[in-house]
């Protein structure tokens, strides 16, 4: 398939939709059809997405045209500030940010639209918590928070309910994405302790058509659609019935050298208001998105090279013979919520995720001729590998179900919430090339033959799990309030090597139980201010690879329990919110030890992994504009190591201190806003021991927004340019597999968009 076309069966859609009064017919039966849609081009993908719009739209209108047709307003919109949007993954229902004895952080679409953002990487410039690690553009995105690796197995949620994040997550179906920081165990059975990352998938709301182009960098080009409407029961209910449809595709051609591909999104959410009581809610969706991914730099021999002098537009994957990574998508859920009364409500909720992925790369890895798989040669060369894994198929499974309601009990009123949860997961993978080429070079300059043999093993992997949980928030009296939680957690896992020799799969498989407690107290010094301080742990669980060289091979690390404390003050109003906390994260570390004179290993837990730090956060408004700023100082040290030449270092690729900050004004013309960024990170360390690290860089970007009124239509032009300096800087220094990558700031890039509003 060309570059310039795209995979995706829209051109039909004002045909393939018949809307009546009563709901939608929809001629697709089902998600096997995907791989036999015929391919658009991008100028004919906008007009067929711009044309189902319309279509969409004027059916809508034609649904309603037995309603009165008088010059009849738009409907309202409420428009709340931060600190009175409740937080569904805090587990504590309908209460406030503002509220909550914890931090957390809401990010709008629209608040990503403004910024150009289109993955889940684009949090690392929003929120000083959120960090880079190992983010390579055109593959998985990985985040830390509070310094900790998120795992992407773990700690990633779709509207609550577990998911893998081992994919391409798109994001222009999702109304927002939720960040809980700091230990996760009041929401997650096992997860690394920096935090949760949610996304919330775009519902039915009032009528609403929008259709958005815009185009980027070299050459991306990218339409969407958002179309929303309710429908009648015919029985006098004209809102019993909701449906949004979104739909997204793009062109991809990034700065980046040899990383064009494309992306599209088809998703479909409807509702249905049974009773006044009763709410059944189901959406779809299907996604695939095919692009090379970029390898990072790293060292030469011992020496950092100098950003300045790196091309960031240089692809390493550049071999005649490199593919794209694939990842495609199948998602559906199914929610039903019941209010038994005025206090109480249950509810049930049902996923399924499907991935399937493509994995390749010319991968880059160490120096042979000196000996060294830590960096590059000190020439600029390095080993170059034919890394397949194709087909790699992972699937995810939850079950919620749920009791939530208000109480007096002891004279006290408890806001209770009761559940359990069940998740599966299962992954089968076959077997990988991971073959070595021949030699490269960081100006990309050379190349080599493939070498596709499929000649590496790989794991398969079963998870089970049964998560029962409660949590209180009980109202001491007007001004104190008590928070109350903990998990009970059951988990069952087993791996396997597949394309292993007969008698070498080297299976695991172990159970554990554990629980965890999370405790919140929090005192409304005013109606506007509030002070807490909470408790609470998290688990992570592990096995020793099953591998010839561990003596304890096979074996489940005893389950690394971690736990955090804090202390905050948190205010929340019309005009400003704002929040600065104090926290103390502590996670056990492990490390591998040689046993004996033959150089085998044994993995075993030694010492913790502590982060402490301030965090800081506001958000300024007032009449036409505003600030939102968030800054993070934070001491991460190694201590308690047998080894007492690790106890005080800083784990590598995280930042001591960072600052974020988004501005905006209306200025001039009516309708005319100016956009400003910030994004400043402090240096990191490079290498475990502390030797080397990168600098500290600053960031800016500039935009501008024109909302354009023509008739009762609203036109919305965004266009932006980030790292207005081009800024030379190594934006990131992950440290994995033992070996170092380095990561270039992007260069300066531009983006422009229009979204019609009708």
């Amino acid at each position: 398939m060309s570059d310039t076309r795209l995979l995706i069966g829209v051109s039909g859609l004002p045909t393939c939709h018949r809307i009546t009064g009563f709901g939608i017919s929809m001629a697709i039966s089902s998600v096997s059809f995907l791989p036999t849609l015929p391919a658009l081009r991008l100028n004919q993908l906008a007009i067929a997405l711009i044309a189902g719009g319309f279509g969409l739209h004027a059916a809508a209108q034609s649904a309603s045209s037995d309603k009165p047709t008088g010059n009849t307003a738009l409907p309202s919109v409420v428009i709340k500030g931060a600190s009175e949007a409740p937080v569904a993954l805090s587990g504590f229902g309908d209460t406030p940010v503002a509220k909550l004895p914890m931090q957390a952080a809401i990010i709008s679409s629209e608040r990503l639209a403004e910024r150009g953002l289109s993955q889940l990487s684009g949090l690392a410039l929003l929120d000083a918590s959120v960090g880079d690690s190992y983010n390579s553009p055109g593959y998985v995105s990985y985040l830390k928070i509070r310094g900790y690796d998120l795992d992407n197995r773990f700690n990633y949620r779709r509207d609550g309910l577990p998911i893998s994040a081992d994919t391409a997550l798109p994001l222009s179906n999702k109304s927002s994405i939720e960040v809980l920081k700091g230990t996760s165990g009041i929401q997650a059975g096992t997860s690394a302790p920096g935090g949760l990352v949610n996304l919330v998938v775009k519902r039915p709301t009032v009528e609403l058509t929008s259709l958005s182009l815009g185009v980027s960098e070299r050459g991306t080009v990218e339409s969407s659609m958002d179309w929303s409407h309710r429908f009648s029961d015919g029985r006098g209910n004209d809102k019993a019935f909701g449906l949004r449809v979104n739909l997204n595709a793009a062109h991809l051609d990034p700065e980046t050298r040899d990383a064009k591909g494309s992306r599209w999104l088809m998703a479909v959410a409807g509702d249905w208001r049974v009773t006044p009581d009763t709410l059944v809610e189901a959406e779809v969706e299907l996604n695939r998105q095919s692009q090379p991914s970029q390898p990072g730099f790293s060292l030469l021999g011992s020496v950092l090279p100098d950003a300045k002098t790196i091309d960031p537009r240089t692809n390493l994957n550049n071999q005649r013979w490199s593919r794209p990574v694939v990842f495609e998508g199948r998602t559906a859920s199914l929610r039903v919520q019941h209010r038994l009364d005025a206090d109480w409500k249950l509810q049930a909720h049902v996923a399924t995720q499907r991935l399937t992925t493509d994995d390749r790369l010319a991968y880059p890895f160490g120096c042979g001729k000196e000996d060294n798989y830590s960096a590059y040669c000190s020439d600029g060369t390095f080993d170059q590998y034919d890394f397949r894994s194709d087909n790699e198929s992972r699937r995810s499974d939850a079950l919620d179900l749920s009791a939530q309601g208000r109480l007096r009990m002891g004279g006290l009123t408890h806001e209770l919430t009761t559940g359990v949860l069940f998740s599966r997961f299962k992954s089968r993978l076959q077997g990988q090339a991971y073959n070595g080429v021949g030699p490269g070079s960081i100006d990309g300059s050379l190349q080599n033959d493939p070498q596709p043999d499929l000649l590496s093993t790989n794991t398969n992997r079963d998870e089970r799990s049964t998560e029962l949980y409660l949590r209180d928030a009980v109202q001491l009296n007007e001004r104190w309030q008590a928070w109350l939680g903990v998990r009970h957690t059951r988990l069952h896992r087993d791996s396997i090597l597949v394309n292993a020799a007969a008698g070498e799969e080297a299976p695991t498989g172990y159970r554990q139980s554990v629980t965890t407690p999370w405790l919140g107290l929090s005192f409304a010094i005013d109606p506007q201010l509030l002070a807490y301080a909470s408790w609470g742990e998290g688990i992570e669980s592990d096995v020793v690879p099953n591998r010839p060289d561990y003596l304890n091979k096979g074996q489940a690390l005893p389950a690394m329990r971690s736990k955090q404390w804090e202390i905050g003050l948190k205010s929340g109003s019309r005009t400003v919110d704002w929040s600065i906390n104090y926290f103390d994260i502590s996670k056990p570390a492990w490390r591998d030890v040689q046993a004996d004179a033959d150089g085998n290993l044994v993995r075993r837990l030694d010492g913790t992994q502590d982060h402490r730090g301030m965090e800081a956060q506001a958000d300024l408004k007032w009449q036409g504009g505003g600030i939102q700023a968030s800054a993070m100082k934070l001491r991460a040290r190694r201590h308690g190591s047998d080894d007492a030449a690790l106890n005080g270092l800083k784990p590598t690729n995280v930042p001591e201190t960072v600052l974020k900050l988004q501005a905006r004004q209306q200025v001039g013309l009516p309708g005319l806003e100016l956009q400003a960024g910030v994004v400043y990170e402090g240096r990191r360390m490079v290498l475990p021991d502390n030797s080397l690290s990168i600098p500290s860089w600053t960031r800016l970007d500039l935009g501008a927004r024109y909302e354009q009124n023509i008739g009762r239509q609203l036109l919305i032009w965004r266009v932006g340019v980030d790292n207005v300096t081009d800024r030379r800087a190594w934006r990131e220094s992950p440290y994995q597999y033992d070996h170092v990558y380095l990561y270039p700031l992007a260069g300066r890039t531009w983006r422009a968009s229009v979204e019609w509003v009708l």
